[in-house]
């Protein structure tokens, strides 16, 4: 039951990260005056979006883990 709950929750909150990520992008391409201040916002934005790709990527990780562990340590009794 918590790990459906988990599932839903992550993937709404990942969600609303891409769609948050998609605003700032049109925001900074069409409302940011000049080049400087775009490539630094830019710049910015790339590193929020590497920070989003790590975090989903272990939230799949040990959500995988813990899948396969079931706390027998890998064996089966």
């Amino acid at each position: 039951m918590f790990g459906k709950v988990k599932k839903v929750f992550f993937t709404g909150v990942f969600g609303i990260l891409y769609v948050s990520f998609i605003a700032q992008l049109v925001y900074i391409l069409g409302w940011t005056v000049g080049i400087d201040n775009k490539l630094m916002y830019l710049g910015l934005l790339m590193v929020e979006w590497f920070v989003l790709i790590a975090a989903r990527y272990l939230s799949k990780r040990s959500s995988g883990a813990a899948q396969y562990n079931n706390g027998f340590h890998g064996r089966r009794h």
